[in-house]
């Protein structure tokens, strides 16, 4: 029976990970990078609720044959979009926590 061979690592050719493009990026790209995700996420919430006054008041239509609980009353697109905004809600108060005078 032959020794067995240690697995030889194969280079991949094409692939980028995060890490190898933030290697050349230096600091000012990583600092941009979080500032926009920062904005990002302050996006969210509005935008979700947004979706909700749209829906509710233009109406959803076929869109909501497709959630379940028609019957109940977080049945629907709305309250998705509302619950939605809920949860994405803590970028906003953490720039309002950030704002208030420290005691």
């Amino acid at each position: 029976m032959p020794a067995r061979r240690p697995f030889a690592r194969r280079q991949r050719k094409g692939v980028t990970s995060p890490v190898s493009i933030t290697a050349g990026a230096g600091r000012d790209g990583v600092a941009a990078a979080r500032r926009l995700a920062g904005w990002l996420g302050l996006a969210a919430s509005p935008t979700f609720a947004m979706m909700a006054l749209l829906t509710a008041v233009v109406g959803s239509g076929p869109a909501d044959m497709l959630c379940a609980g028609q019957g109940s009353l977080l049945g629907g697109m709305v309250p998705m979009y509302l619950l939605m905004s809920a949860f994405h809600s803590a970028a906003w108060l953490r720039v309002i926590a950030e704002r208030l005078p420290s005691e």
